[in-house]
């Protein structure tokens, strides 16, 4: 299994996922500007990855904050210090729009800033300590999702075959994944036969990253077009589709990779269970549904050009929204590290964290 955010040397280490599946390449990343670069160019791309990414990200905005030397909390250093680390976050925050982790992650170390006393340096290695958590949390948070999605596959049949979008795998987390951590976890009990994996037009993330992390530990995966989904289904062919999120409103609503919408049509249409896995910081309460959800768009190039080809006749125009919002009611369950949960008992899903 590959880890793509790993901290190590005083810098942070990300496989450069633009460069996957021809080439691996590992990218040392010392500079919260740097980190901000690598999240926007999507070297570093994944919900919960992206979070992690950003928590490190703090901490070398942190690290970079000059104040006085006093072992002595002074007030003027703490505020001054507070002050340029807003400023990080701030560029942290405008990377990537869609996924909440990324400002969930964020406020979580801004609240270690405003809560540890202390100098200026032990505010620093508080922050680093938060950021280390958050990795190891996502890493068990993702497992425990796979094991709770395994036992909300179907039962029969006996081994399936599971349909998947864009990629939720290792990459896109701290490691194992969440759709393909459900993926994972089903491969190590017998219950998978086979992966089919979206190529995810226009960055094909499926064909790319997925199908890379498939071949790796040896899962019989099949790529498909994207409008091959429907297809497949009728000829039974699926058995059930299992995604990410990037972000999920209250009511169930959820966000993620472009195409996963129309894939949760044609799913209702051939009565074919629709999981979303993801873990509960991918939820924001503070949304109602999921037409509040903000959906970036990004540069044309995506969809007219792929490496040196251009794909289109120049005077048009484009349209590249990179997500989309699945409706609650398309939606079998949403599996999270406590449990698959309808996508209205999400507030129940919460309540059960805290009350763990």
């Amino acid at each position: 299994m590959v880890y793509p955010v790993i901290w190590k040397d005083n810098s942070v280490s990300l496989i450069d996922q633009t460069r996957l599946p021809n080439e691996y390449t590992v990218v040392e990343i010392h500079r919260s500007e740097d980190m901000a670069q690598a999240i926007t160019t999507m070297i570093v791309r994944g919900a919960p990855a992206i979070g992690v990414a950003a928590a490190y990200g703090m901490y070398l905005g942190a690290r970079e904050i000059e104040t006085s030397d006093s072992e002595v909390l002074l007030q003027e250093d703490r505020h001054e210090f507070l002050v340029k680390l807003e400023q990080v976050a701030k560029l942290l925050r405008s990377t990537r729009p869609t996924a909440v982790n990324l400002f969930w992650a964020i406020g979580r170390m801004m609240q270690t800033a405003y809560e540890t006393l202390g100098t200026v340096a032990e505010i620093k290695q508080a922050l680093l300590e938060t950021a280390k958590k958050i990795n190891a949390e996502d890493l068990q948070t993702c497992q425990a999702i796979g094991d709770h999605g395994l036992a909300a596959l179907p039962k029969n049949p006996e081994q399936l075959i599971i349909l998947t979008h864009c990629n939720a795998g290792a990459l896109a987390t701290a490691g194992y994944g969440t759709a393909l951590g459900v993926v994972r976890s089903a491969w190590k009990e017998g219950r998978l036969a086979r992966v089919y994996a979206d190529e995810t037009r226009p960055r094909l993330q499926g064909a790319k990253l997925t199908a890379w992390e498939c071949v790796q530990e040896g899962i019989p995966v099949t790529v498909i077009t994207d409008n091959m989904a429907a297809h497949c289904m009728k000829q039974g062919l699926i058995d059930a589709v299992v995604v990410g999120a990037d972000r999920i409103a209250a009511n169930g609503d959820a966000a993620n990779k472009i195409g996963t919408y129309s894939l949760a049509i044609v799913a209702k249409a051939h009565n074919i269970p629709f999981f979303v896995a993801a873990p509960l910081s991918t939820v924001d309460f503070e949304l109602i549904d999921g037409s509040q959800i903000p959906i970036e768009e990004r540069h044309p190039q995506e969809i007219y050009q792929i490496g040196e080809t251009i794909l289109t006749p120049p005077g048009v125009e484009f349209y590249n929204p990179a997500f989309d919002v699945t409706p609650a009611h398309l939606i079998t369950a949403i599996i999270t590290e406590n449990g698959a949960f309808p996508p209205g008992d999400l507030l129940n899903a919460k309540n059960a964290k805290i009350s763990n």
